[in-house]
Parts: structure tokens; C-alpha cells; sequence
């Protein structure tokens, strides 16, 4: 009797270490949920893996090595979807799809672009590879590439190469803000990250930078977008379409999209409620996610883009794996298409 007793306080203890939020107001799943036509059939003979997307990658997410045989921080794999968070140290600033900071270099030069970081410098810093999509809170339109001399491509924000750092181990870092005067985590916009200057530390930026022309500020919040298939659905800043995946729970409010899942499925940050237009604001909560992120919850279900969606209006999210659907503005799946 005692150890089914500890068992059940261990896994009670577990559940709680998952979520920070005791969200309620519905249950872990939901009745009456139907499948879209075709869900089954796309279902039908997947792997594990086919609910997360095909091309979500093998194996090059955050724990990627970049070359040392002692490195165990920052890899050297694609970005998967950027997305913004916020630090203490250096304020919003740009992550990977693994929550890793991303910097730029006051060697290198924006206009035009150009990377003057390799050798042992790209070891300690890894340059990021081009092909990132952006999240909410980043312009798309800020994303670019160059080449580097090894004739590979490297992502830049702005105009300026994006990097990790090695020391950085986990989601949250910035160990990297300020390194010799010249390394910056990217702010949103590109410019150095700087947190503001009655927080002090971190290293601010030296002198203003001119935004590329025709870069223009990125959207805020959430909204409702209507689609000939979806009818109306929930969009982020940037208009990309939001997902739930039918896994997760809302009490306790769970994510269960962690690693390789979230190169493919990014977490939608935490939104400001006055950015918020059309959709619910009932049980509108934050979940602290275990490996460090902070995720917006709709109805206390956690909710995400799709890297796999390019463009406003994109859902080629909708009824992957039989798991993923986008969702309506009341927080409920939209399994009817």
C-alpha cells in the first residue's frame, strides 16, 4: 500500500514540475473533436515522429556539436522558426526554435552583408544557417542570407550574420552579451540588444543604425483571419496561422511539443491582452515551459505556429499527424476543413 501511495505523489509531483499555471476550465482533451476528411488516411502508417511534420530535420537541433570535442552548448544546425524573448540581462531579444540567443558581430558589416567570423572565432560562435522563418515579433522581411567563404549560407537579421554562442547551454542564455566589446545578442529589429538603461548591464549599443528601407515594424498580438477552409481561425502578429496540438492538455496546462517538436511547431510567445483582437481572453495565461520558454496559452491550451507555413494565410498545418489543428477564437480545434 505504501509504495502505490509514493507512486502516485511521484507522478503527481511530475505533472506538477510541467506546468507553473494551475489553469482549469476543461479537461485534458476535448469531446466531439472530429477529424478532417483525409486526417486518417495522412495518419494511417506514421511514424512517431509524423506528427511533429516530415521535414522537421535529423538530429540538428540544439544539441548539435559545432566542431570541439568538449563543446555541449550552442550547435551548428538550421534555426528552425525565430521567435522573441525576454531577458533580464539584455531585454527582448531573438532566439532559435531551441529558445538559444542568437548575436551579431561589430566586425562584421550589414551593408552589405558580410561574415568576418571563421576559423576558431566560428568554433566559439557558430554561424546560424540561412533558411529561418520568423515568428511573432520579428519582420519577416528583415530574414536574408549571405554567402560565407566556405560557401555556405548564414542567416542574417537586418543585413547582419547571425550567430550562437558556445557557452550558451540552455534556453534563456546570454552569456555571449557584451563578449569583447564587439558580440550583441540581435534584438528584434536587428539592432544590438540593450536592456534598458536604468537596468544597466550588457552592453548597449554604441550609436543608433538606420532600419533597412523598407523594413517595417512588426505586428503585435493576436487576431482572427478568415480562411475559405478554416472559416475564422486565430492568427499571430504576423498573420501566420496558429495551431494546437491535440496531445497537449489544459488542466494542468501541458506541453508536450518539446525538442525536435518545437524546430517545427515554434511556441507562440506571451502577447500583450491590449494586442489581442477576436479572440478569447477567457483563461489567457502564460505557461512556464520546463526547458525555460514562455508560451501563450488560448484558453489554457498552449498554442504554436508552423514553420512549414511561409506566408500569411498559409495552414499547411492543418491535420498533420491527425494532431495538429488550427484554432478558432474561442480556443477550440478546428478539425472540420
Amino acid at each position: 500500500m505504501g509504495i502505490k501511495r509514493g507512486s502516485t505523489l511521484a507522478a503527481v509531483a511530475a505533472v506538477v514540475a510541467l506546468t507553473a499555471t494551475a489553469c482549469g476550465g476543461g479537461g485534458g482533451s476535448e469531446a466531439g473533436s472530429a477529424k478532417p476528411a483525409g486526417a486518417a488516411a495522412q495518419a494511417a502508417g506514421a511514424g512517431a515522429d509524423s506528427a511533429y511534420g516530415s521535414d522537421y530535420g535529423s538530429g540538428a537541433g540544439a544539441g548539435s556539436g559545432y566542431g570541439s570535442a568538449g563543446d555541449t552548448g550552442a550547435g551548428s544546425g538550421p534555426a528552425g522558426q525565430l521567435a522573441v524573448a525576454e531577458t533580464d540581462k539584455a531585454g527582448p531579444v531573438i532566439t532559435d526554435s531551441a529558445g538559444l540567443t542568437l548575436y551579431r558581430f561589430d566586425k562584421d558589416t550589414a551593408e552589405p552583408p558580410k561574415s568576418n567570423c571563421d576559423g576558431d572565432c566560428a568554433k566559439a560562435w557558430p554561424p546560424v544557417p540561412a533558411g529561418a522563418g520568423a515568428a511573432s515579433g520579428i519582420d519577416p522581411k528583415l530574414l536574408g542570407e549571405v554567402a560565407r567563404g566556405d560557401g555556405t549560407k548564414q542567416l542574417t537579421v537586418a543585413g547582419w550574420p547571425a550567430y550562437r554562442y558556445a557557452k550558451d547551454t540552455k534556453a534563456g542564455d546570454v552569456n555571449g552579451q557584451g563578449v569583447g566589446g564587439t558580440w550583441f545578442a540581435l534584438a528584434p529589429d536587428g539592432k544590438k540588444a540593450a536592456k534598458p538603461a536604468a537596468g544597466g548591464g550588457g552592453g548597449a549599443p554604441a550609436s543608433p543604425e538606420p532600419k533597412p528601407e523598407g523594413a517595417q515594424p512588426a505586428q503585435a498580438g493576436l487576431s482572427v483571419a478568415t480562411n475559405p477552409k478554416l472559416g475564422e481561425h486565430v492568427v499571430d502578429g504576423n498573420g501566420m496561422t496558429v495551431y494546437r496540438f491535440k496531445p497537449d492538455s489544459a488542466w494542468p496546462m501541458v506541453s508536450k511539443c518539446t525538442g525536435d517538436c518545437l524546430a517545427k511547431w515554434p511556441v507562440v510567445p506571451p502577447v500583450d491582452k491590449a494586442g489581442v483582437k477576436g479572440v478569447t481572453l477567457k483563461n489567457f495565461s502564460v505557461l512556464d515551459r520546463p526547458d525555460g520558454r514562455k508560451q501563450q496559452s488560448i484558453d489554457c491550451w498552449p498554442v504554436y505556429t508552423f514553420a512549414g507555413d511561409k506566408k500569411p494565410g498559409d495552414a499547411n498545418g492543418q491535420g498533420v499527424g491527425g494532431q495538429w489543428y488550427a484554432v478558432s477564437p474561442e480556443g477550440k480545434l478546428i478539425t472540420a476543413s
